[in-house]
């Protein structure tokens, strides 16, 4: 296990050192399961009732929460960004593939990179172009004229259709699908009659994209995903779908056709999107929310009924049904009170 010293971390996070830096940290632990040999952090002052019983060698931690610990720390403005920078540098993830496997096919117009891995049973198609560094995992599929740009990380079972382009540095985690088709038909009295997805999917630098997250294909122009976006698993992204630069989607969500999305948005889980619209910059919407309007301005949103007791939800629920009988009733007796002044 590799071993690092709190000085060294000081260096690297820019952090102030308090306490013994030649002390050496093998790895990250919760603060109530740290022991000797792992730094832990405090990112929330109401925690701090935990520092006196804390066991780690070292903790990261505000300057403002640095008198209730008497032991080894480092002092940042943000210990939860401190923990993030740190579990990168302690990172003891596998590579997806470590070499070309005898196993993978790979066309003899495609371009390989220097350093490329490709693991075993992967399909690399005519065309497709892979760059330095990449990483893609056993039994994936690159569709012909796909590009995968430098030193991005496909794990295994990963489907990336053809013409896709996948930017530098992304992370596309196992069972995701890119460029599948989008979900357009005309209907001609009353049989479907499929519209080819001529489009394709632009994904920019250092996006992830988490385990059987589905994006669709453009149905003429390309879907697409800008720099720095990060989604979840089990997320559908539909043709001609624009995400902003940073956005945040948390898992299970689903978007609708020709959906804009602004920059720095953050969209919680299960969270329903309706097509055809745009959702401005800095937006949040919190779990299970369901979108069926344009958003303009920035701010949190949020639908839904919070979770209750069946008893309670059965009320209200009986109460919501009698919502257009109670409105009727109302309207009357405000016609009768204007009425009668």
């Amino acid at each position: 296990m590799a071993r690092i010293t709190l000085a060294e971390i000081a260096d690297k996070l820019g952090a102030e050192l308090r306490g013994d830096g030649s002390v050496e940290i093998q790895s990250i632990a919760g603060m109530e399961k740290a022991a000797e040999g792992h730094i832990t952090f405090l990112s929330a002052s109401k925690y701090r009732k935990h520092l006196a019983e804390c066991q780690a060698s070292a903790v990261m931690l505000k300057e403002a929460d640095l008198p209730f610990f008497d032991g080894n720390a480092l002092v940042l403005k943000d210990p939860y960004l401190g923990y993030a920078l740190l579990a990168q540098l302690l990172d003891t993830t596998p590579k997806s593939a470590s070499n070309i496997a005898p196993s993978a096919y790979i066309a003899d117009d495609a371009i390989i990179g220097e350093g490329a891995a490709i693991g075993h049973n992967a399909v690399i198609e005519s065309g497709a172009q892979i760059g330095a560094n990449v990483q893609i995992g056993a039994g994936s599929f690159i569709g012909q004229h796909a590009v995968i740009g430098a030193g991005s990380k496909i794990w295994a079972n990963v489907s990336i259709y053809h013409k896709v382009t996948l930017g530098n540095d992304c992370l596309v985690q196992s069972g995701a699908v890119i460029g599948s088709d989008g979900f357009g038909y005309a209907n001609d009295r009353g049989k479907w009659v499929k519209i080819p997805q001529l489009g394709s999917v632009h994904v920019g630098n250092n996006v992830e994209i988490g385990a059987c997250t589905t994006i669709d294909r453009g149905a003429i122009d390309d879907t697409v995903i800008a720099d720095g976006v990060i989604i979840d698993n089990h997320c559908q992204i539909a043709h001609n779908v624009s995400i902003g630069e940073n956005t945040a989607i948390a898992g299970a969500t689903t978007m609708a056709g020709s959906l804009k999305i602004g920059k720095h948005c953050f969209i919680g889980g299960a969270t329903v999107i309706n097509g055809h619209m745009e959702i401005t910059d800095g937006v949040t919407i919190t779990g299970m929310g369901m979108v069926m309007r344009p958003i303009s301005e920035p701010g949190v949103y949020s639908s839904g009924i919070p979770l209750q007791t069946n008893r309670e939800w059965r009320k209200t629920a009986a109460r919501v049904m009698k919502i257009e009988e109670m409105n009727k009733r109302l309207k009357s007796v405000e016609k009768k009170l204007n009425e009668s002044n």
